[in-house]
């Protein structure tokens, strides 16, 4: 398997092991607890590693939000706590929701330390959130570590994604739109939205770029590790529950 091969067979397990925890109900009712409203955990939890920072840059790190909600989302969780307690905070439900979700039966342990090397090679170019999350202290279990380095990786696909879109033309809300129209509104835009169907070739072409610049991060590991990797992954996202 090369390298742009990987990347591309674990684009669904990459965004979908890591949206669990973003997505779950434990998660917002641990925001609540904490004093956060609605979407403003998710905000500031996953925006908190970049540290004190205006929230324009982080709606520009977002790529794929609208930039008001998330200013407004981000100012309004600034009484709550520092930013950067947010962002651990965030990360504990992570490491919770990998307890209580991944399943058994997948070495975590080695799935954790293929990763490693994928995202010590990747480049932070125009990925600030992958270089902050990339910093943040790692957990020990092998289920949360592993998840860890998958939300890492995560973030890392979604920049390049992001630019990607930008570069071929679209605007960010035509990619949500053609890739997941369910989670526009969720996104902070406000109907009516755009036709998007004459666009969707050049998102393909997004997609495929994105794949292509991945592919360097996979380059770190040989073709049999490469396989290894592609089937863990694929394996822990069929096995959560």
């Amino acid at each position: 398997m090369n390298a742009e091969e990987a990347a591309r067979a674990t684009t669904d397990a990459v965004g979908g092991l890591p949206a669990g925890f973003m997505l779950d109900g434990a998660t917002y009712a641990q925001g609540a607890e904490l004093g956060f409203e609605g979407i403003d955990f998710y905000t500031c939890g996953r925006g908190g590693a970049l540290g004190d920072v205006e929230g324009a840059v982080v709606a520009a790190a977002f790529v794929f939000f609208n930039p008001l909600s998330v200013g407004e989302s981000w100012d309004r969780g600034a009484p709550v706590m520092p930013r950067r307690q947010a962002a651990t905070a965030f990360a504990g439900c992570l490491r919770t929701w990998a307890d209580a979700h991944l399943g058994d039966g997948v070495p975590y342990d080695r799935l954790a330390a293929l990763l490693a090397p994928v995202i010590a090679a990747a480049s932070p170019a125009a990925a600030p959130l992958f270089a902050a999350w990339r910093a943040m202290p790692e957990p020990s279990a092998p289920k949360a570590l592993a998840l860890h380095r998958l939300n890492v990786l995560r973030e890392l696909r979604g920049a390049v994604h992001g630019a990607s879109v930008v570069a071929w033309g679209l605007e960010p809300l035509e990619a949500v739109l053609i890739k997941t129209p369910f989670m526009a509104g969720l996104f902070g835009w406000p109907e009516p939205y755009p036709e998007v169907d004459a666009r969707r070739a050049e998102w393909e072409q997004a997609e495929q770029a994105t794949n292509r610049v991945l592919a360097r991060a996979f380059g770190a590991l040989d073709e049999v590790e490469r396989a290894e990797l592609v089937d863990l992954v694929c394996s822990a996202h069929k096995g959560a529950v």
